[in-house]
């Protein structure tokens, strides 16, 4: 493990920190050396300035002066100040851009200068190559090796320190080790040269040639677990980018991966034998792994990884849908559905609803489940076909979708194929209804987001109107009906949970494809549905058993991720129908599309209708 020369000095810590938490201001100055001591070559390892170094130091130990009487816990006084440093190297470094420009500005003084006992053991070359892929490593990489190499930090404690969990900091780990081999193999050093590049990159920044000549690294430090190695086999980075950087303007006709095959395209088979649900499809067996993000908790909008061992990656993060196979990043308008169908599982499904769905889809399946129901829920899944789905492992931190296994992971030089049209670019649109219901005219319109963080920054609407009836549901208000007599005093209102009328709608923003997001809805209510796949293909239709004989016919585009239509049928005659129109480009009449005011009103309140508003609407008994 690396040199602590706050370890030799067998002082206890905390108890120096509950000392100048008390006023004592002897204690106080101790303190600030000793973290003065071993801060300043963190510091120096990362940003590879003397004076930069010594600048954000004294800031770090400005802030620790500052808000030490906040510090709760006193042992984990060294965490907490590495956070305060990591968090002002993040400041320094803002954006990876920034960092470049950084680089290629930093003083050029060589390192040999500080170190001229080592001048006989390695060649100039190789302390060069050893620094320029120190060098060429993102400050978030650099800084986790060197609190887990040199300052022999726990992995709770660079969690903590970096704001993320132990898993978290085990992979970020993974990754930066992985980053370090890549560029020494580009700087020349061959490969198995990763243990003895970080020993001598230790030594050539240490703060004395006592302190280099304690400096060791075993085999064990640079273990990260089985786990976190998994996770990381197909993951690795080579650049981080903006969305921005990842993406080119307009939509480029390529090959979709996710296009229903000819032999696909039939209704979802009846079998008898179990069946363990697939999301990515037959791969020959390879082992995968699933990754699912519930922000919100369960029940929520979903954010979603999956990937196949040798190649495939499917990411459906905050900001887009990524699919990466073969050297090809794919950015789709569409998620993710399963190739046979079938209507995806998810580990939080309660059993009661997986068991619905095998009734309906005649198989039984062997889906993982958890009984967590917290916000910012990560569960992680693996699968093999010999052994099926692993146990799932649950982990609760609400900023998972800021680690590094829900960013972008591929080469920024990788061929793309962005085929998104404008509004899924944009990530939010307008839409309108129309339609009629057992011959009354229906409108409506609303807001649509398409991703998790356009649903954040500008929450949907909808707003439906017949004669004598208006619906306005803000998603995240209450929802309002109001059903009109024949004079203003005989009007009855009813409050809703809001986004109670989005159910049996899209709702792109949940993660899900709307195919599924239709069928579950229905499963949801406990409602029957059947899947009828098109000829040649493209459109898949649902039809969901409501009640009273009266059925809800979907007509959903695949590719579009959208409902087109929904016809309700009585009797095998059409009552109503409902068509869905969404804006490309924000002009004419649709740029003056502006969200209803709600103002608070007094009504009964209702639980959630779920589904079955549609059948309330047609029958003229929604209230």
């Amino acid at each position: 493990m690396g040199y602590m020369p706050y370890m030799s000095e067998h002082l206890d810590v905390a108890r120096l920190v509950k000392q100048a938490q008390g006023g004592d201001k002897g204690a106080l100055d101790r303190l600030a050396a000793l973290a003065t001591q071993r801060l300043r070559p963190y510091i120096y390892r990362i940003t590879l300035q003397e004076d930069l170094a010594e600048e954000i130091v004294q800031e770090t130990l400005l802030e620790m002066v500052m808000i030490l009487g906040k510090l709760k816990n006193t042992d984990r006084f060294w965490p907490w100040l590495y956070g305060i440093a990591t968090n002002k190297l993040r400041h320094h470094y803002r954006t990876e851009q920034s960092y470049r420009r950084a680089g290629s500005t930093r003083s050029e003084e060589p390192i040999g200068d500080r170190e001229e006992g080592l001048e006989r053991l390695v060649t100039q070359e190789i302390k060069q190559a050893v620094t320029a892929a120190m060098k060429a490593l993102k400050t978030r990489y650099r800084a986790v090796l060197v609190m887990r190499c040199y300052d022999g930090m726990s992995y709770a404690e660079i969690a903590q320190a970096l704001g993320c969990t132990e898993f978290g900091s085990r992979m970020l780990f993974l990754r930066a080790k992985k980053a370090l081999e890549k560029q020494l193999a580009l700087n020349g050093l061959k490969k198995g040269s990763l243990l003895g590049a970080l020993v001598l990159f230790g030594k050539l920044t240490a703060p004395s040639e006592a302190a280099a000549a304690q400096i060791t690294i075993s085999a064990a430090t640079l273990e990260v677990g089985l786990a976190a190695s998994i996770a990381g086999l197909a993951t690795s980075k080579a650049v981080v980018t903006t969305a921005a950087g990842i993406v080119g303007i307009g939509a480029v006709v390529g090959p979709r991966l996710l296009d229903l095959r000819p032999e696909d395209r039939s209704a979802v088979a009846k079998v008898d034998q179990s069946y363990t649900f697939n999301l990515l499809g037959d791969h020959a067996g390879r082992p995968q792994r699933y990754w699912y993000f519930l922000p919100d908790g369960p029940g929520g909008p979903l954010l979603l990884r999956a990937q196949v061992d040798g190649g495939l990656v499917v990411l459906q993060n905050a900001s887009a849908n990524y699919v990466y196979e073969g050297g090809v990043l794919y950015i789709n308008n569409h998620r993710y559905w399963a190739k046979d169908l079938s209507v995806v599982r998810l580990p939080t499904d309660p059993p009661a609803m997986t068991q619905f769905l095998d009734q309906v889809e005649g198989r039984s399946t062997k889906a993982p489940y958890t009984r967590s129901m917290a916000k910012g829920l990560l569960v992680e899944v693996a699968y093999r076909a010999a052994e099926g789905y692993s146990e799932p492992e649950v982990i609760v931190n609400p900023n998972v979708s800021d680690e590094d296994y829900f960013q972008y992971d591929w080469p920024v030089a990788v061929a793309k194929q962005d085929q998104r049209d404008q509004m899924r670019t944009r990530g939010w649109t307008y839409f309108t209804v129309a339609g009629q219901i057992r011959g009354q005219p229906v409108t409506g319109q609303g807001r649509m987001a398409f991703y998790y963080q356009n649903y954040l920054r500008a929450r949907p609407w909808l707003q439906l109107g017949l004669p004598g009836l208006s619906i306005l549901d803000p998603m995240d208000r209450p929802a309002v009906v109001v059903r009109s007599g024949q004079d203003a005093t005989h009007s009855r209102t009813t409050i809703y949970p809001g986004g109670s009328f989005f159910k049996g709608l899209m709702r792109p923003w949940a993660g899900l494809h709307t195919l599924d997001i239709v069928r579950r809805d229905a499963a949801e209510a406990r409602l029957w549905f059947r899947t009828i796949p098109s000829q040649p293909g493209g459109w898949v239709q649902v039809e969901v058993d409501l009640a009273n004989d009266l059925k809800a016919v979907y007509t959903i585009d695949l590719e579009a991720d959208l409902i087109e239509q929904i016809e309700l049928i009585s009797a095998g005659r059409v009552v109503g129908q409902l068509q869905f129109a969404f804006a490309q480009e924000l002009t004419g009449a649709v740029a003056t599309i502006q969200e209803p005011s709600v103002i608070p009103v007094s009504g009964r309140r209702v639980e959630e209708p779920g589904v079955l508003w549609l059948a309330r609407l047609a029958e003229g008994t929604l209230e």
